[in-house]
């Protein structure tokens, strides 16, 4: 396999083939000429983090407040499928003039969304917030990748994706608890109010990074370069409504066929937006990007649903039911830092491979357990074994879609890598809300239903996996 990002040449095994003559042999990521680049896309990643952490803790309480639970799924989907525009812009916009001015329009977008949901009377208006948060959170991922590719050798970047998985380790640990106190004594507005100033301080920290001689690619790299499809951003946007409209009209009753027919729409999307053959899982690249968004669909499905069964089956208070997203914080980010000092002596596949599997026996943990009411260490103990399978299986998605690009299409394959990662959690999200509905009506346990789809879906991550290999 061999990665063409400038001087490095890279084997099948991943391993320096010689030819980086632009690196130091050992050089760290707090070396002098990446210190900068890696302090502030930590921060970033940090104070994002705190976001969703602190979010995804208080949502059962604002659904409660706002009388919206049937739009709870909703509130997740939203921003991961509205993400989808602002990945294939910022793809398409950094391949052509490097990725500083994405990522600023990206930060203020998600500050916009974030005030927005701040001040939301109803749960439509939150919801619209949402929005806003995920057209500028797709878009700041994809430049975050893009700067990883132009900036750092192919030797470092698994340290790098292992950084960005650390930066999750704080507000893992305080995030939830945080959350849930500010909640309780200033109320929810100000959780979302609050990492407005988070971002802002992100934001002045990572711009001194954009400034230090980060140059775009180079405009004349030829007729590829830029090559998302023109039309990219219309099926991007045809995917995110389609979607949400599988949520809105599946959780309806006698609404099967236009649920239905949204659900083909995002297929037929999803082939427009990702390289030929993903969906089918063909062998290198494709399955690679089948693989990351199946990762994401399966662990993000359990995780909109592990505060919300921890406090509606074991009564736990949300501070407790927090508890499970500081621990599942910090076995990813431990496990992910394993795979990074394990380089090359793991491969990505068998990282890969590994990553999805634990997360499958972890999410089918989580669904006995709550169908046999086991204790609720035994839940959270579950959900953090599936979070361990992200830590160690995730990030080598990113470094083996980086080892197959080059300057002309790096853009364009961080872009879908980002795509499948955010349509694929989104998806999943939306019909664990069809799910759910349809198990309520059904008089059984829309917790165990929505853990058994994640189950299902995680096996499918498992076979996507064994084709990860290029052929």
């Amino acid at each position: 396999m061999t990665g063409s990002t400038g001087d490095d040449t890279r084997d099948d095994t991943g391993k320096d083939t010689g030819g980086a003559t632009g690196s130091a042999p050992r050089e760290r990521l707090l070396s002098p000429s990446y210190a900068a680049t890696t302090i502030g896309m930590f921060a970033l990643i940090a104070f994002v983090a705190f976001e969703a952490m602190a979010v995804t803790t208080v949502m059962p309480t604002v659904a409660r407040a706002l009388d919206g639970e049937s739009l709870y799924a909703l509130t997740f989907a939203a921003p991961l499928a509205c993400g989808v525009l602002g990945t294939v812009a910022a793809g398409r916009w950094s391949d052509r003039r490097g990725p500083a001015l994405p990522l600023v329009v990206a930060m203020v977008l998600f500050s916009a969304g974030l005030l927005v949901c701040a001040a939301a009377p109803t749960m439509e208006v939150l919801l619209a917030g949402r929005v806003l948060q995920g057209l500028g959170g797709g878009a700041l991922t994809v430049g975050l990748y893009v700067l990883v590719g132009i900036v750092f050798p192919p030797v470092l970047r698994p340290a790098v994706f292992a950084s960005f998985a650390a930066a999750w380790v704080l507000p893992a640990l305080f995030g939830p608890a945080v959350a849930a106190l500010v909640a309780d004594a200033l109320g929810w507005r100000w959780v979302f109010g609050g990492a407005v100033v988070l971002v802002a301080a992100a934001a002045l920290l990572i711009t001194p990074a954009l400034r230090s001689g980060h140059r775009p690619p180079a405009t004349d790299a030829g007729p590829d370069a830029g090559t998302a499809p023109r039309g990219s951003l219309v099926w991007a946007a045809v995917a995110a409504v389609a979607v949400l409209a599988l949520e809105l009209l599946g959780s309806e009753p006698g609404t099967a066929l236009p649920a239905v027919l949204a659900l083909v729409l995002v297929v037929v999307s999803l082939r427009r937006l990702l390289p030929p053959g993903t969906l089918v899982g063909r062998r290198g690249l494709p399955s690679v990007i089948a693989t990351r968004g199946l990762l994401s669909a399966s662990f993000f499905c359990a995780e909109a649903y592990i505060v919300y069964v921890l406090q509606e089956q074991w009564g736990l208070s949300p501070g407790r039911a927090g508890i499970a997203l500081t621990f599942v914080g910090i076995t990813w980010a431990a496990a992910s830092q394993a795979q990074a000092r394990l380089g090359s002596r793991v491969s990505d596949v068998t990282a890969m491979r590994v990553g999805t599997a634990l997360v499958l026996v972890g999410i089918t943990a989580l669904a006995l357990s709550v169908e046999l009411h086991l204790p609720a260490l035994v839940t959270g103990a579950s959900y953090v074994l599936a979070g361990a399978g992200m830590g160690f299986g995730y990030p080598r998605t990113s470094v083996a879609m980086l080892a197959v690009s080059s300057d002309r299409d790096r853009g364009f394959n961080s872009s879908a890598l980002t795509i499948a990662d955010s349509l694929g959690a989104a998806l999943a999200l939306s019909v664990s809300g069809v799910v759910f509905a349809a198990s309520e009506r059904g008089g059984q346990d829309p917790f165990l239903a929505v853990f058994v789809l994640g189950g299902l879906i995680a096996a499918l991550g498992v076979a996507a996996a064994r084709r990860t290999r290029a052929a």
